[in-house]
């Protein structure tokens, strides 16, 4: 069977960064999320998916606006008529969203309580999925102590929304440590919160996804999703699925060997055609920072 584990999706979020710049594409930066989305709903469709699980952050705060939660239905939708159901896991920024409290979702959606740990089957993929979403956005204590144990003769995949232990760029909610997460028995560990793409083996396969588009300069490189495939007894196979609509880069350029400005210019171009050495078509937003003592110094 195969299925896809996204997070972090942050539905509507803005696009930090630019702008202040008049010629960059407004209309893309609005709609850059949405269309991230749209693409990962497409793509489970392609590959005819057995099901999506989503980790939590599916929006962004309590945005007052209802259209985002009707974009997200209107997706689900899509999935529906396909025959695949979607798992919805709510974390921090979920847990304040008045859309989340209020929104009717499609009769494929189901949700994970937020009162205690809650278990989801398939019986014909003979698959338990276990999740516990947010109540409130400050959730400081350990959700994993409320899952349960694998339930036997089935895959078990626990969702979570957590900061796990060390990730200085988020907030510590829910931590809790991989020697916990391996220790519960399940064969496969769908997180969310971390926006970096990280994933770890062993007892189980723990993987966070990253988020689904960039948002800013601080969040650069390839976005997206993960595939999972689990095919008898072997441990699940994960497969980065690329997304983003919109890439944010850092470019770093050694000019100490350019005598003027035209090199330094020519350098540039150079270093910015690599960043295109791998999916041309998605535009880019890049911070270009020269170092090293140049000739062209004073041109600088």
């Amino acid at each position: 069977m195969r299925f896809i584990h996204t997070a972090d999706i942050h539905l509507d979020s803005p696009l930090h960064g630019l702008s202040a710049y008049p010629d960059a594409p407004a209309e893309q930066l609005r709609g850059a999320t949405r269309e991230a989305f749209r693409q990962l709903i497409s793509t489970a469709i392609e590959e005819r998916v057995d099901f999506v699980v989503i980790a939590g952050d599916l929006y962004d705060g309590d945005w007052p606006d209802f259209n985002t939660g009707l974009f997200f239905c209107a997706e689900m939708g899509r999935l529906q008529r396909a025959g695949i159901p979607a798992f919805v896991l709510f974390g921090n920024h979920d847990a304040e969203s008045q859309m989340t409290r209020s929104l009717r979702l499609p009769d494929n959606v189901r949700r994970f309580s937020a009162n205690e740990c809650e278990v989801h089957t398939i019986e014909a993929l003979k698959v338990a999925l276990h999740g516990r979403s947010f109540k409130k956005r400050d959730t400081p204590e350990n959700l994993l102590a409320s899952y349960g144990a694998p339930l036997r003769g089935h895959v078990n995949i626990g969702v979570l929304h957590t900061a796990l232990e060390g990730h200085v760029d988020h907030a510590s909610y829910a931590p809790c440590t991989l020697e916990q997460l391996h220790a519960q028995g399940y064969d496969y560990w769908a997180l969310g919160h971390v926006h970096e793409h990280q994933l770890w083996t062993g007892r189980s396969t723990i993987c966070f996804p990253g988020n689904l588009q960039g948002r800013s300069i601080r969040e650069t490189g390839r976005r997206g999703a993960v595939m999972v495939t689990i095919d008898g007894d072997g441990p699940p196979q994960v497969e980065r699925l690329f997304v983003d609509v919109l890439r944010w880069e850092h470019l770093e350029l050694d000019v100490s060997a350019c005598e003027n400005l035209d090199a330094v210019g020519r350098a540039t171009g150079q270093g910015l055609a690599r960043l295109l050495a791998d999916d041309a078509q998605v535009p880019r937003a890049v911070r270009v920072t020269l170092r090293g003592e140049s000739a062209a110094h004073g041109e600088l």
